[in-house]
C-alpha cells in the first residue's frame, strides 16, 4: 500500500473536481517550473509540489514518455519538445496570428515561396527557436517546415538571425569568433542569405522583426529550393519585416 502523505500535495489540495487524482499530480510537476528555471532537479520538483519523491519519479517518467518533459544528462528534468508543439498550436489560434498570417501569405502570393515566423524559445544553455506560423510555397519540391517544429538556433538563417540581434549565447555557449563576425555583419546588412545552411541545397532568406521598443520579436523567413532562389527575395522579405514591425506586441 502506498504511503499517505502527512501533508497533502499540491495536487490534493488544489484537485480538479470529478477528476483524475494522477493527472492533477503530473500537471501539477509541469505547473512548477518557472519563469528563470531551465531545468529542476526531482528534489526540488518534489519539494515544489509536495509529492514523495518517489511519486514524482513514476509521473515523471510517463511525462518523458510523453515528451512533456526531457530527462537531461546531469538527471535534471526540463520542458520537452510537446510543450514547445503545443505552444505553437495554442499561438496560432491566438490573436496573433491574425497580424502575423496574413503578411506571411502575401508573401508567398508574391515570390511563390514558403514563409516562415520564428521565435527565439527557452534560455541558455537549452535555446532553439520554433516555427511558429508557416505558409506553405504552391511548388511541389518545397521544405517541409511546419508549424510547432522546433529547429536550432545556430543553423538556418531563420535562427542566425535570432541569434544576431539576441543575447548573443545560444544553446552551445558563447559564439565563436567566425559567427560573432557572421552576426556583425546580420546586424549590419539587415538580414541574411544562404545556400544550404541547415539543409543542403535549400535556401533562406531572414530578416528580423522588431518590437516598438527596437527588441527582437521574431525572424521572418523565406525559404527555397536554391535553383529558385532570386536577389529580388531580399527586398520583399525585408518589407514584409518592416510590415510586421511594431505590431507584435
Amino acid at each position: 500500500m502506498p504511503r499517505k502523505a502527512q501533508t497533502p500535495s499540491i495536487a490534493d489540495t488544489h484537485a480538479a473536481r470529478g477528476g483524475a487524482a494522477a493527472v492533477d499530480r503530473a500537471l501539477s510537476l509541469l505547473a512548477a517550473f518557472r519563469a528563470e528555471d531551465d531545468a529542476l532537479p526531482l528534489a526540488e520538483l518534489a519539494a515544489r509540489t509536495g509529492l514523495y519523491k518517489s511519486t514524482a519519479l513514476r509521473l515523471l517518467a510517463s511525462l518523458e514518455h510523453a515528451r512533456l518533459l526531457q530527462r537531461l544528462d546531469d538527471g535534471r528534468y526540463a520542458l520537452g519538445g510537446e510543450v514547445a508543439r503545443l505552444h505553437g498550436i495554442y499561438a496560432a489560434s491566438f490573436s496573433l496570428d491574425r497580424i502575423v498570417m496574413p503578411v506571411l501569405r502575401q508573401l508567398v502570393a508574391a515570390t511563390g515561396e514558403s514563409a516562415a515566423y520564428h521565435v527565439r524559445q527557452g534560455k541558455a544553455p537549452h535555446q532553439s527557436r520554433l516555427c511558429l506560423y508557416r505558409v506553405d510555397s504552391p511548388h511541389p519540391v518545397r521544405d517541409h517546415i511546419r508549424a510547432g517544429d522546433v529547429l536550432p538556433l545556430h543553423k538556418g538563417t531563420g535562427g542566425r538571425v535570432l541569434s544576431a540581434f539576441g543575447a548573443g549565447d545560444d544553446s552551445r555557449g558563447a559564439p565563436t569568433a567566425s559567427e560573432r563576425r557572421l552576426y556583425a555583419r546580420i546586424r549590419a546588412e539587415g538580414y541574411m542569405t544562404a545556400v544550404g545552411d541547415r539543409l543542403a541545397e535549400v535556401a533562406g532568406v531572414s530578416a528580423p522583426v522588431f518590437h516598438a521598443d527596437g527588441s527582437i520579436a521574431a525572424s521572418l523567413t523565406l525559404t527555397m529550393p536554391a535553383h529558385r532562389y532570386h536577389e529580388r527575395h531580399v527586398a520583399q522579405v525585408l518589407a514584409a519585416a518592416r510590415q510586421l514591425g511594431g505590431r507584435v506586441g
